[in-house]
């Protein structure tokens, strides 16, 4: 029985010596200087690229659940700044998408299916003696709009991202591609 992992390797193996990496040659620097973070949704694995018309080697794209800074000293706010410090990206853009599965999300039914699949109550409850808040981590949020919105400010007000760098907020709709503008950094 051949499993995903096998496919992968194998397809991999294809994809290098019919050499079709070829097309895809580019340098670590972003071509249009800009650093996006968005959501990891599937929908827009291929539909973001071409509904911003970017190309292979255009851009730093940082996906994680939601398009969300949750943390001003995480890895994605570590990433944004890698790439505005170190990787010539000179604006930021967050796009968060209409129907995002992190849209309501609620801490509670993940908690439960985490303690279906084996996470101990034990485990959980040691979270919480260690000061770490996991309803509130797993928490999605009500607006998307609003999400866009307080990212960029994360991302804008932070104390290492250097004055002068736009950073836009857009929504994307993951059915059409359509962008509605939320916030405009040259406007400001």
């Amino acid at each position: 029985m051949n499993n995903l992992l096998n496919e992968i390797l194998d397809h991999n193996k294809k994809f290098v010596e019919n050499h079709e990496y070829e097309k895809y040659e580019t340098t670590k620097f972003p071509n249009k200087r800009m650093v996006i973070l968005t959501c990891m949704d599937t929908r827009l694995l291929e539909l973001l690229p071409k509904a911003l018309n970017l190309g292979n080697g255009d851009a730093k794209i940082i996906k994680d659940a939601g398009a969300l800074v949750s943390h001003p000293f995480g890895s994605v706010m570590r990433s944004i700044l890698i790439a505005v410090y170190q990787l010539q990206a000179q604006e930021v853009l967050v796009i968060g998408h209409h129907d995002c599965g992190m849209s309501g999300l609620k801490a509670e039914p993940v908690i439960e299916t985490m303690k279906e699949r084996g996470i101990s109550e034990e485990t959980i409850n040691t979270l919480s003696y260690s000061g770490i808040d996991i309803k509130q981590w797993l928490h999605g949020f009500d607006n998307v709009n609003e999400s866009v919105e307080h990212s960029v400010g994360i991302i804008k007000n932070h104390p290492l991202m250097p004055k002068g760098v736009p950073v836009h907020g857009l929504v994307i709709d993951p059915k059409t591609g359509k962008l509605d503008l939320v916030e405009d950094a040259y406007k400001h």
